[in-house]
């Protein structure tokens, strides 16, 4: 399923140099599918679409044993739209990932650049649907909500404990005012997976450098957060894998100002021979001087080919309460105020 490097592209960058040659593996994934979305006041969109059952992604990695328990590690992974063959988003190329790391069997690892954070994890982790397409979870959040940081610096626990595992990230904004880097950011996660339990709790603080658009209501934004203003966000998710279902939840709480949105989601996956079968609930609300409520109920039926890959199909009903405008992902904008979308997608993903 991976693939090394041909020998002469690492002997050809090495040339001259006595050192210990690491190994270095291509991996990706492609995903693509047709997806039809009807949303309240506004035509039914069918469109070709990508990264649903799992995000399209081209990536490399590689290690290098320094011996007695330290090695060097480095991943580099962006963005493929396999519709319409672009990689990266705007200006990166490797906007998914870019690291470098020293890893201690016995200490720990220590990794540089840009990176996943901490809170991220709760929802693609407890989440059946992960955090992609039609039954991503991410489809009611209402406040803003990150995903990765520029400029990071993450500790992250060594993986021989019993099952215990941890992390902690510190960023700094750099003059940064985009999504992924906002300005500075700490945060932290711990938790312990062993047998069919998995279980963990991350905090995080976000300070924005500069005017921030720090929300949607599906129109426009649900509040600009001021230079010096900070988010606050706390998560806890779990799973148990009873064998004939699988059974996920997480909550998730985010407060800017006098805003605070609570989300919950709730999900299982059911395997069906080389099929697997899931359903979902996610429920978002955000308090300030009124409460918008945006819900989702979702399924979706996988089956797997091989095992790289397989076909899927996924169906997503989204509802708005309070005023709020939110749709599903490919349509052709906001629904009307307190409207609904109903979205369809069948698809292909492969993994190699």
């Amino acid at each position: 399923m991976q693939k090394l490097l041909p020998a002469f592209l690492v002997s050809t960058a090495c040339t001259g140099v006595a050192m210990a040659q690491p190994s270095v593996t291509i991996y990706g994934t492609l995903d693509i599918n047709i997806r039809s979305v009807k949303a309240d006041g506004l035509s039914r969109s069918v469109s070709e679409a990508g990264g649903s059952l799992n995000s399209s992604v081209f990536g490399l990695r590689g290690a290098e044993d320094l011996g007695g328990g330290l090695s060097a590690g480095f991943n580099l992974e962006g963005d493929v739209s396999v519709d319409t063959g672009v990689t990266g988003a705007g200006s990166k190329f490797w906007n998914r990932r870019s690291t470098l790391s020293l890893v201690d069997n016995r200490l720990g690892e220590l990794r540089l650049g840009r990176d996943y954070i901490p809170t991220f994890w709760t929802q693609g982790i407890f989440d059946a649907f992960g955090i992609v397409g039609l039954g991503a979870s991410a489809n009611v959040r209402q406040l803003f909500g990150g995903v990765r940081m520029d400029n990071s610096v993450g500790y992250f626990l060594p993986s021989n404990l019993g099952g215990l595992f941890g992390q902690a990230m510190v960023a700094a904004s750099e003059g940064g005012t985009a999504l992924d880097r906002p300005g500075r950011h700490l945060g932290g996660r711990v938790g312990y997976a062993a047998g069919p339990l998995n279980v963990a709790v991350a905090y995080a603080r976000q300070n924005f450098g500069a005017a921030f658009a720090a929300g949607t209501n599906g129109a426009s934004a649900v509040t600009t957060a001021s230079p010096g203003a900070h988010q606050n966000t706390f998560n806890v998710g779990a799973s148990w894998d009873f064998g004939v279902v699988k059974l996920m939840a997480y909550y998730d709480r985010e407060t800017l100002n006098d805003l605070r949105e609570n989300m919950r989601s709730v999900s299982a996956s059911i395997p069906l021979g080389p099929a697997q079968f899931k359903l979902g609930y996610d429920r978002s609300e955000l308090k300030a001087t009124t409460t918008t409520t945006v819900e989702q109920f979702k399924a979706s039926y996988v089956y797997s080919l091989s095992k790289r890959t397989a076909l899927y199909s996924t169906v997503s009903h989204l509802t708005n309460r309070g005023g709020s405008r939110l749709t599903l992902a490919g349509a052709e904008g906001p629904t009307s105020a307190n409207g609904s979308s109903t979205g369809l997608e069948f698809g292909i993903r492969h993994f190699f």
